[in-house]
């Protein structure tokens, strides 16, 4: 593709309805997880007769490289591989490997990362690396081994999750992000010793709210512990300040320590909505295209993908759901507007 053919593929996506661009595509090549988080994957829910998708039901690696060839194309700067848990799909190493040759129209790579709960990172962070993964993002939601097994209900440890975000650092996989999810009554006592273990390590933990997402977690808004009484907590034991930057694209709000034992960061979905800065598609693993985290119909690229030799329609098709796409769940949310739950799409399927 000539630089004024990608210019001119670009301009099809353009701006949403509310004036954002897309920049980001998150991509979830599985819907298993080898953990059972209740706020994500509760096993009462997602047990042994659970229907998870057959391997020929998935997109196949050669479908979602092409998809994601496009979305470069259109101006995406940035590609994320989550699941369910992306580190069990088979050969991951591979896609990575397609991945890392994508380029946006001006040349420059993409900058492409994966999100894990980090047991099996060990064995696979250096062919990570060696393929072409720019950085690794691990969801960690406690150090205590109790409270990690109440979060996660899984015979993992902490201890298998420190492994894997110690060999992603020795690979090199860039500045390692940590998310902790905080659910009040459950991990609240893990703030501080995250925060503790974590500070001058040169990985950036990040707490989560507590979030509503899909239609199985039982969700409640007391539940939720704010950002602002986290930060507050952290900063009785270790001063902090915020960071100033754009709020077009940010996900995360970032706070530094005083001694400069470097950073953390709040993601406040309930209580601090950033909608407004949202950038973000999310390709679930059947071909299923979400505009928001708490969609409930995708819209499904297989159709345009049925032309092997030309991309036109497939283009096409992502610029028109981009152009219409208007989602504020948060906000709404916050508005105190009833929301529907039932028919949500589970966040162990687009990723979260």
């Amino acid at each position: 593709m000539t630089r004024a053919a990608a210019r001119e593929a670009a301009a099809v996506a353009a701006l949403d309805r509310r004036g954002r661009p897309l920049r980001d595509l998150r991509i979830s090549v599985i819907d298993r997880c080898n953990f059972r988080c209740a706020y994500c994957m509760p096993r009462e829910v997602f047990g042994a007769d659970y229907p998870f998708m057959l391997a020929p039901e998935r997109l196949s690696f050669d479908q979602i490289v092409r998809i994601a060839r496009v979305f470069a194309s259109l101006g995406v700067e940035k590609l994320r591989l989550t699941g369910g848990e992306p580190l069990m799909r088979k050969h991951i190493d591979q896609l990575v490997a397609r991945l890392a040759e994508l380029r946006q129209p001006d040349g420059t790579p993409l900058d492409l990362t994966l999100t894990t709960n980090g047991v099996l990172l060990a064995r696979q962070a250096r062919g990570l690396a060696d393929a072409g993964l720019s950085r690794v993002t691990v969801s960690m939601d406690a150090l205590s081994p109790e409270v990690f097994a109440r979060m996660t209900d899984t015979a993992f440890t902490p201890d298998q999750v420190l492994r894997g975000i110690d060999a992603a650092a020795d690979a090199g996989l860039g500045t390692i992000h940590i998310n902790m999810v905080v659910r009040a009554g459950v991990n609240e006592d893990q703030i501080v010793p995250m925060a503790r273990r974590f500070r001058h390590s040169g990985h950036v933990l990040r707490f989560i709210e507590y979030m509503d997402v899909g239609a199985t977690n039982g969700w409640r808004r007391d539940e939720v512990i704010a950002s602002a009484e986290v930060l507050a907590r952290v900063h009785v034991e270790f001063p902090i300040e915020p960071v100033e930057e754009p709020a077009m694209g940010r996900v995360a709000r970032r706070w530094r320590y005083l001694d400069g034992a470097g950073e953390i960061g709040v993601i406040s979905s309930v209580t601090e909505a950033f909608c407004g800065g949202c950038t973000r598609l999310r390709l679930g693993p059947d071909g299923r295209l979400y505009t928001c985290l708490f969609g409930t119909q995708g819209h499904d690229l297989r159709p345009a993908l049925h032309d092997e030799h030309d991309d036109t329609g497939l283009t096409d098709s992502i610029g028109r759901i981009w152009r219409a796409r208007h989602d504020n769940y948060s906000e709404q949310r916050a508005s105190g507007q009833p929301m529907i739950r039932e028919s949500r799409v589970e966040m162990s399927f687009i990723g979260g």
